[in-house]
């Protein structure tokens, strides 16, 4: 034990946190690539049917558990992981970096969320899955299901925005805070794509992971950029 703190001790606390984010990187690849074989082999069949329907009522496989009310309450919180919401989201951060005379930051936030989107596309015309069609759509929906796009964008935005929020704060209370409040968004906005019988479980998992890999991937990039003094710091 007094070795590895003397380890830690001996790597600098920048070198440590790029260290643990390069190891959150390839766990979160890892585990977008283990649910990728998962669904591609059919193994995820019985499992994705069992939790969908276990958030569906007995009696009527169409209708989700609780009370009317409660499906409206998903539809509105499955808009914040849409493409309006996420634009003005990231609109909104831009003009933020930009009233802070940080531009080529601005820059580079704009270009991870688009390629993000662009990445998430991509991958849905790849593997081309099927929507779920045990259940009646709770949203319309135009486009295949794997990975969950409204998973790996929420991800993707709600982390990397929360992360330059997070850049701006010497408190690391607040910092902690602002980081859990971006990934419980990002968890309930995958949830309702499940509730919402529009995902399959495993698609909102593949979305989860695909939008932190292409989160921490775009942070230690832009980690290199600012001591490179190519971009400004957050």
């Amino acid at each position: 034990m007094r070795t590895v703190i003397r380890v830690l001790g001996w790597i600098g606390s920048h070198e440590r946190t790029t260290l643990v984010a390069l190891t959150l990187l390839g766990l979160a690849g890892w585990g977008f690539a283990e649910t990728a074989d998962f669904v591609i082999d059919g193994e995820s069949r019985a499992l994705d049917e069992r939790i969908l329907l276990s958030m569906r009522t007995t009696s009527d496989p169409n209708d989700p558990l609780g009370p009317p009310w409660v499906e409206e309450l998903a539809r509105d919180i499955t808009s914040l992981g849409g493409l309006a919401f996420l634009t003005l989201m990231t609109l909104a951060a831009t003009g933020f970096l930009l009233l802070q005379r940080k531009s080529h930051l601005a820059l580079y936030l704009v270009l991870v969320v688009s390629t993000g989107a662009l990445a998430s596309q991509s991958m849905k015309s790849l593997f081309d899955r099927a929507r779920p069609d045990l259940v009646a759509h709770g949203q319309a929906v135009f486009s295949s299901s794997f990975p969950s796009g409204h998973s790996m964008m929420s991800t993707l935005v709600f982390f990397t925005v929360g992360a330059l929020l997070a850049s701006a704060l010497t408190s690391r209370r607040l910092k902690a805070y602002v980081l859990v409040l971006a990934a419980l968004l990002a968890v309930i906005v995958g949830a309702t794509r499940v509730y919402l019988g529009v995902h399959w479980p495993t698609d909102v998992l593949a979305g989860w992971t695909a939008g932190c890999a292409w989160a921490l991937l775009c942070w230690i990039l832009a980690d290199f950029l600012k001591r490179r003094g190519s971009v400004e710091s957050g």
